[in-house]
């Protein structure tokens, strides 16, 4: 069985790593006011910040339509593919995974399409998506990765230390750390993204500590399997990747952009840390 990965924009997985595996990436829009931009396409990672900096409202994102969903998978049937498993961000922060199942119902009969709740954002996203196209490289059939996605989903973690609560509050994805909207305008919020939802984890009173909060959870967090590191055009990355040590995974840690679509919500400087821990 030929099986064939589509994921959606908000995955922040390296354009090698899409090419590599041949994973088809769905993307949401983004808009500034009237201007409306299709994620990766007219607009880069690095253009989108500078965007947001310049702008003086904040931006939006839209999940794709069922359409879009439907021609990714009707051209991997028509290219081979006997099945497609799509790995979508959290259906608790998007309507993306909606629109995905909508597309599956519009195309069954022509391709078995398995929708999976990743209940994930970001690299947490993308490291489930890696996992599966690696699962069905090695010639996994659907059932075997769907499967192996539910049991991983209980391993990958997520925590995130916002510089603002801005975009969150103002996109309404703020959750349960909408605690932490009285709080002083110096306060670093810190969240934990693993459960699929914004849920209030701390919060520290610098940017320094709240650095040192998220290399903390990545140091209790035992044995990894993988690590995987986000930012927001955050200029202090590099200084938190080398707080981490050594690598405490066993394999190689990625640094990625945050792209638009959570970039938008979770504001400039963000920093986060997705992990796979050791089973």
């Amino acid at each position: 069985m030929t099986v064939r990965i589509v994921t959606d924009s908000s995955c922040d997985l390296s354009a090698a790593d899409i090419e590599r595996y041949g994973i088809t990436v769905v993307p949401l829009t983004i808009r500034f006011g009237d201007e409306e931009f299709t994620d990766g396409q007219g607009l880069s990672a690095e253009g989108f910040y500078e965007k947001m900096a310049a702008s003086d409202e904040l931006p939006s994102t839209a999940a794709p339509a069922p359409g879009a969903f439907e021609v990714a998978f009707r051209g991997l049937a028509d290219s081979g593919a006997d099945a497609v498993v799509c790995i979508n961000l959290s259906f608790a922060l998007s309507a993306t995974g909606e629109s995905a199942q909508n597309a599956a119902r519009a195309t069954d009969g022509e391709v078995d399409v398995r929708v999976v709740d990743s209940g994930k954002v970001s690299v947490g996203l993308g490291l489930m998506v890696k996992a599966a196209a690696v699962a069905a490289e090695a010639g996994q059939n659907a059932d075997e990765i769907e499967a192996h996605l539910a049991q991983l989903k209980d391993r990958v973690f997520i925590y995130a230390a916002l510089d603002t609560l801005d975009n969150l509050k103002k996109g309404g994805r703020i959750g349960t750390a909408q605690a932490l909207l009285g709080s002083a305008l110096s306060i670093k919020p810190c969240l934990d993204l693993t459960s699929g939802v914004v849920e209030e984890a701390g919060k520290q009173r610098t940017r320094g500590k709240a650095r040192a909060w998220l290399a903390k959870q990545v140091a209790e967090a035992g044995e990894l399997e993988q690590l995987a590191l986000a930012h927001g055009s955050a200029d202090d990355i590099e200084a938190f990747a080398s707080s981490l040590g050594d690598n405490p995974a066993r394999n190689p840690m990625t640094v990625a952009l945050i792209g638009p679509v959570v970039g938008t919500h979770a504001g400039p400087g963000v920093i986060a840390a997705a992990f796979i821990s050791a089973p």
